[in-house]
This record gives C-alpha cells, sequence and structure tokens, in this order.
C-alpha cells in the first residue's frame, strides 16, 4: 500500500468535467516558492523534489473556492493543477494549508463543526458536537446544529459545490476541521479521501485494499471515524487502515476477517470502527472474534468476543451504552443483536425476535429515558424493544414487546422524546411510539430512504434520489419541501444524509453534494 503525503504531488488518474474542458489529472501540492510576475509556481513532489508550473494567462485562478490573482498565493499554501489529457494545466486552485483554518463565508459565525460542546449523551459520555464519525458525535443520528432553514418552500437549500472522482461505493461522509472525509474507489484499488470543505477539491487519498466487486454496486460501504488527527477506516474487503488526517500518511493497517479467521458476509463488510477511549472496536465475525478491541495506536489486539454460536458480521455498526452499571458496545450481527461489556469483551446478552436470515443492517438504538435498546430489520421482520436491568452475572435484557410496524430496511432510525422515526418497508415513513411499539403515524413521502435529524427536523433521502424535510412531530406528518438531487447515478442513493455546520451532504457514487442549509 503506498502512502500518499499532503507534501507530495497526487497524481489522480480520473477524468472531471469542467466547463467545456475535460481535466484527465490533477497534481496537489505545497507551494514552495511563487512568483506573481511569471504566474509560476513551484511544489514539493515525491522524494522532496520539487516541480515548477507555469499557469497559462487564460487559466480560471481561484483561492478558497474564489477567483484570486497570483499576488494573494503565499509559500506553505496547497496549490491543485488541474491538466487535460493532453497535459495542458486547465484551472488553477490554492487553498489555505491543512493545519490552517480558512475563512468562513461571510455572515457566519465564527466556529468550526470540530469541538463545540454539548451536554451529555444517553452513554453517559459527553459527546463532541460535529460529525466525526457514522451516525453523528454520538451514534444517535441526531445533529446539534441550530439555525437552520424550517421552510424550503420558502428557503430552499443552496448547492454550494459538487465533488467529483470520488469512483464508486456507498460511504456517507465524516468531518473534522476543513476536511470532509469518505471513502471510494480508483482503478482497482478502494480509497479514503480528503475533501476541501469550502471547495470540494479533493485534498488527499489513500489506497486501501482492492475493490470489492458485488452485483448491488462495488467499493467501500463504511464511513471513515475521525479521532484528534487519526481517521480509521474499514473497506468493504476488511481492510482496517489508520492514517494522518493531515495527508493521508498510513499508520497502521490490518485485515479484520484474516486476522480473526471470519468470511466476508454477501454484501461486504459495511461497518464504520467505533473509538471508545484507547479501544477500536469492530465486529469481524470471526472464530471465537465476534467482536474485537483493538489498541487505537497501533491496532493491536486487546480483547476478542467468543459469542455463542459464532454469528457472521451483519451490516451495522456498534453503539456505546452504559446501562446495569457496565459499559457495554451493543451490534446487530447476521444472527441478532448483541451486548459485549467493553473492558473484556465478554458476552452478557442476546435477542434474535428482530433479526432476519438475509441481511441485519440498521445500528441499534438506545432508549435511555427507559434503559432499553429498541432494533429492527426488514424482510418482512419488524422491531423490538429490550429492557436492560442489572443481573448478578451483568445485564438482562427481557423482550418488551416486538412490532411489525417499523421493518427498517438499512436507512437508520431516531429516537426523540419517547418516539422513533425511520422508514418501514416497502417504504413507508413512520413514527412509532417507543412506550408501546404502535404507529403514531405514517406517510409515504419521498419513498424508501435514509434519515437524519437535525434542528426539530429529519432530512429523508429516497433510495430514488429526492430529498424531504419533515418535522419531528409525533402527532403527524408535517412536510416543509423537498427538492431532487441533480446528476443522480443509476445506483440506488443509501449513503446517509449528514447535516453539519450548516451544510448538507448528499454521496452519490462519483460524486459529493454539499448544500446550505442556513436560515438565510
Amino acid at each position: 500500500m503506498r502512502s500518499i503525503s499532503r507534501l507530495s504531488v497526487l497524481l489522480c488518474l480520473l477524468t472531471i468535467s469542467f466547463g467545456s474542458r475535460v481535466e484527465a489529472a490533477i497534481f496537489s501540492g505545497e507551494i514552495k516558492s511563487v512568483s506573481a510576475e511569471q504566474k509560476q509556481v513551484v511544489v514539493k513532489t515525491t522524494g522532496g523534489k520539487e516541480k515548477s508550473f507555469q499557469i497559462p494567462a487564460d487559466v480560471p485562478v481561484t483561492f478558497n473556492g474564489k477567483p484570486a490573482e497570483f499576488g494573494q498565493f503565499e509559500i506553505g499554501q496547497r496549490a491543485t493543477i488541474f491538466t487535460s489529457s493532453k497535459g495542458e494545466i486547465t484551472r488553477f486552485s490554492v487553498r489555505d494549508a491543512v493545519t490552517k483554518k480558512t475563512s468562513e463565508p461571510a455572515g457566519r459565525p465564527k466556529k468550526t463543526m470540530k469541538e463545540r460542546k454539548s451536554t451529555a449523551t444517553p452513554g453517559g459520555e459527553t459527546a463532541t458536537q460535529g460529525w466525526t464519525q457514522f451516525r453523528g458525535p454520538d451514534r444517535r443520528n441526531i445533529s446539534y446544529e441550530t439555525g437552520l432553514s424550517k421552510d424550503w418552500n420558502q428557503n430552499p437549500p443552496k448547492l454550494l459545490w459538487t465533488a467529483r472522482g470520488l469512483g464508486e461505493g456507498y460511504s456517507s461522509v465524516s468531518l473534522s476541521g476543513n476536511l470532509v472525509f469518505t471513502m471510494g474507489t480508483k482503478a482497482n484499488e478502494e480509497t479514503v479521501m480528503a475533501i476541501d470543505v469550502n471547495t470540494g477539491e479533493i485534498v488527499w487519498s489513500q489506497a486501501n485494499g482492492p475493490v470489492f466487486n458485488n452485483n448491488q454496486g462495488n467499493g467501500p460501504r463504511s464511513t471513515p471515524t475521525i479521532e484528534g488527527d487519526r481517521l480509521y477506516a474499514l473497506g468493504a474487503n476488511g481492510n482496517l487502515v489508520c492514517l494522518s488526517t493531515k495527508d493521508g500518511n498510513l499508520e497502521w493497517s490490518k485485515n479484520i476477517l484474516q486476522e480473526f479467521n471470519a468470511r466476508n458476509i454477501v454484501w461486504g463488510i459495511s461497518e464504520s470502527p467505533l473509538i471508545d477511549g484507547d479501544q477500536l472496536i469492530c465486529t469481524p465475525g470471526g472464530q471465537g472474534a465476534t467482536m474485537v478491541a483493538l489498541k487505537k495506536q497501533d491496532g493491536s489486539l486487546i480483547w476478542k468476543s467468543d459469542v455463542p454460536g459464532n454469528p457472521q458480521a451483519g451490516y451495522a455498526s456498534a453503539i456505546t451504552i452504559n446501562t446495569g452499571g457496565i459499559r457495554q458496545y451493543v451490534n446487530f450481527t447476521h444472527a441478532g443483536v448483541m451486548g459485549i461489556e467493553s473492558t473484556t469483551g465478554r458476552p452478557l446478552w442476546g435477542n434474535d425476535r428482530a433479526a432476519n436470515k438475509t441481511a441485519n443492517c440498521s445500528a441499534p438504538v438506545f432508549y435511555a429515558e427507559k434503559n432499553s435498546i429498541f432494533y429492527a430489520s426488514g424482510y418482512g421482520t419488524g422491531g423490538a424493544l429490550l429492557q436492560l436491568s442489572a443481573a448478578q452475572n451483568g445485564v438482562n435484557a427481557q423482550l418488551a414487546y416486538f412490532t411489525p410496524e417499523m421493518k427498517n430496511h438499512h436507512g437508520g432510525m431516531v429516537e426523540v422524546d419517547g418516539f422513533l422515526y425511520g422508514s418501514s418497508d416497502p417504504g413507508v415513513l413512520t413514527c412509532i411510539n417507543l412506550a408501546n411499539g404502535q404507529a403514531a403515524w405514517q406517510n409515504r413521502s419521498v419513498g424508501k430512504g435514509a434519515l437524519t435529524c437535525a434542528d426539530g427536523h429529519l432530512y429523508l433521502r429516497s433510495e430514488k434520489g429526492p430529498v424531504a424535510l419533515v418535522e419531528v412531530n409525533p402527532k403527524g406528518y408535517v412536510e416543509k419541501g423537498r427538492f431532487n438531487q441533480p446528476d443522480r447515478s443509476g445506483n440506488m442513493a443509501w449513503p446517509h444524509p449528514v447535516v453539519v455546520d450548516g451544510k448538507l451532504f448528499l454521496r452519490d457514487q462519483d460524486i459529493l453534494l454539499c448544500y446550505d442549509v442556513r436560515n438565510r
């Protein structure tokens, strides 16, 4: 696996449309010298070599996404040079160094999406606001953003930029500082990518093993997890990597299927890694290693959880909870939902009432007020609420009820004030009362899809493309507008939407769209 540094020149063999020109390659590196008079820039190349570029007078030049002059550029900033298939320079872009904060748009409060503190989470820990992992800072699928548009009919989302060249895959995004992170493909490799949050330009990419090929779509399925200056990403073939967020440099890597004697699941590993303290949690589904804890610093083993029956991995991602005085990791495997003691890997409890034998995909939801877990699956199954309580040997999980009202396939669910919202097969947005599992209301809305919650509203993304804004309201369905995503691929739009920093992010195979959804 090769390492690609921020200080090196990155040659991306991809094709990007830009006006009437066709770009065949992108060079990116740190500016070592710049001449405004000659419109010449020198960037640092692989191995410490320097490469000089002469920028033609008619080529578009931008700084942080806006038209600029050469006199604005300085040593240490990052330059990106776009070239045509003939080697001609077609676009020149410069932005602040990765370690610096780029300017906020006019009228924006000067705060990043990185470290705004929230109240305690249901698991008992303090969450960091932002979106540094799948399903958000505490995996509740709720954004802490406020000041967002509450009526898209009057104040519709504004498309800020579209990133291209991401390849195939169903990964969503995570964010930290000025970078958006996702996974895709290039040539025959799965890749992890960092994208400038202000411009949509690819900052760096790092290979992560061969492409997973499948009749439901190729490429990675999971979302990178960010902690500090490190990124953790798990590919569809089981390749797990730790990278530097600044430049994509490889810190360590391993294949969790090979190491823990597991075989891949039908539609590819889809779990997004969980970081808890010094531990990285993932679920390879191996012999005597259903779930494992690794040292996040170097990937070495801390413990393996030997779950009875050795269930294979499902397609869900683990959550952290505290209940019965014990910190646990809860995940949905091929056989059912399970709770694992965080310090030892000891299996605590399990339940299969809402599991199916095909694909269990949606993350369990912790209903903190009632100290219970709700989980659900599709394929004609439904959902179940488990009441958790302290027991002599650890934790007891008692089935409170089963409900056919929430057949959530893979679009995720969210709990707000004792009511659960999610898409129930065959594609009906459903609100259920967690007290009894009964449907409070149902509406076909934009059809089957994935959702997230922000500022009192649901952002529902249909797998066919349309996106709707729906009020969080247990009394009835109240839609606040919808729009059709442009540049739709031919694949289902399965990546979960993300709302953070006043923006809505929608990944669709080769592209990532960024919308301004503030109350302007």
